[in-house]
C-alpha cells in the first residue's frame, strides 16, 4: 500500500490510499497552561476509525499522541497543575512549550517505503529559559491490510547549563502516578477496554509494572468494530543511560483510556550539562481486537 504525505499550514498529514492515519500538528495553538507542544491526532486505524482523545474535559492538556514532560527540575511540560508534595495538584507559573523548529526531513517514497518525518524543536520553561534541544523522528511503516506501524524516536540534549531531572507526580509522592514521557489518551468509547502485556501479564494491574510491550484494545461508538494500539518499548540497550530494562507503564482503563511507557516512573533520572537522552517507541494500530497469540507473533515477526 503506497504511504503519501500532504502538508498544510502547520499540520502534516501521512495517507495510506484515502484515508489520513495520522495528522501531526506542529505548531499548535493552545492555551499557555496546557503546555504547547506538538501532538498527533487524529489517529486512525486503516478502517479509518480514530483512536486518539482530543482535549478532553477531564484534562484538556491531554491531546492524542505527545512527548512530554510531566516534571523537569520544578517545571512542567505536562500541561495543567503540578503535582507538588504534601500539596497536591497546584497551578504553578511553570507550564514550558515545545517548539518546532524546523523539518530535517519530510520524506515519502514512491515504491512504497517508509515515510518519514525528522525534526527539531528546542524546549522554553515559561520564564523563557531554553533547556532542551530535541531531535524527533516518525517513521510508518509495515503497512499490510490490518496495521501499521509508527516508530517514534527521540534525542533530548540538556542545554540548560546545569543538569536536568526528570521525574513524574509518583516521584513527588502521588502513588501510581508516573506519567511522563510519549502519552496516549483514547477516546471516550475505550474506556474500560483490555490490556495485554508481554510475559503473559495484563489487566490495569499493569499500571507501574515493567514489559518490553502492552497493547491496549478498545470498541468503537457507532460502528461494529474493534482497535488495538500495541505499544513496544525500545531495544535493548536503548533508553535512560543505556540501560536494558522494560519500561515502567503507566495505564488506564477507567475513568479514561491511556498509556505510557514512562522512563521517570519510579525513580527520577539526571541528565547532566551537554549530555542526550535516546528514547525509542514503536506503535502499532491495528484494526480488530488482537488476542495474545496474535500480538506476540507480530512482536516476534517485527523485531527491532
Amino acid at each position: 500500500m503506497t504511504l503519501r504525505l500532504d502538508r498544510s499550514g502547520d499540520t502534516i498529514s501521512m495517507r495510506v490510499g484515502e484515508v489520513e492515519i495520522l495528522r501531526y500538528v506542529h505548531r499548535p495553538v493552545m492555551d499557555p497552561f496546557e503546555g504547547p507542544k506538538p501532538y498527533l491526532h487524529p489517529v486512525r486505524t486503516l478502517a479509518g476509525d480514530v483512536v486518539t482523545a482530543y482535549r478532553p474535559h477531564d484534562h484538556r492538556w491531554h491531546k492524542g499522541i505527545q512527548m512530554t514532560a510531566s516534571h523537569v527540575s520544578g517545571q512542567n511540560f505536562w500541561g495543567g497543575g503540578s503535582y507538588v508534595r504534601d500539596r497536591g495538584y497546584v497551578d504553578l507559573p511553570n507550564v514550558g512549550t515545545m517548539r518546532h523548529e524546523e523539518f530535517v526531513e519530510a520524506a515519502a517514497h514512491d515504491d512504497g517505503g517508509p515515510v518519514q518525518l525528522v525534526e527539531r524543536l528546542s524546549w522554553h520553561t515559561q520564564g523563557g529559559e531554553h533547556w532542551v534541544d530535541e531531535t524527533r523522528s516518525l517513521t510508518v511503516s509495515d503497512v499490510d491490510k490490518a496495521s501499521y506501524s509508527l516508530r517514534f524516536a527521540t534525542s533530548l540534549h540538556n542545554v540548560r547549563g546545569e543538569p536536568l531531572v526528570f521525574g513524574s507526580p509518583a516521584t513527588n509522592g502521588r502513588e501510581l502516578a508516573g506519567y511522563t514521557g510519549l502519552f496516549w489518551r483514547g477516546p471516550r468509547a475505550f474506556t474500560d477496554g483490555q490490556v495485554i502485556a508481554a510475559d503473559g501479564q495484563g489487566g490495569p494491574e499493569m499500571m507501574g509494572r515493567p514489559a518490553r510491550w502492552l497493547a491496549y484494545v478498545g470498541h468503537h461508538d457507532e460502528v461494529d468494530r474493534s482497535s488495538t494500539l500495541l505499544f513496544i518499548d525500545g531495544p535493548e540497550g536503548d533508553g535512560p543511560e543505556g540501560k536494558a530494562e522494560p519500561a515502567d507503564w503507566f495505564v488506564r482503563t477507567t475513568p479514561f483510556a491511556a498509556v505510557n511507557p514512562s522512563f521517570a516512573f519510579h525513580r527520577e533520572l539526571t541528565l547532566a550539562p551537554g549530555e542526550t537522552l535516546d528514547l525509542t517507541y514503536r506503535i502499532v494500530v491495528a484494526d480488530g481486537a488482537w488476542d495474545r497469540d496474535r500480538l506476540e507473533t507480530y512482536v516476534e515477526a517485527h523485531p527491532w
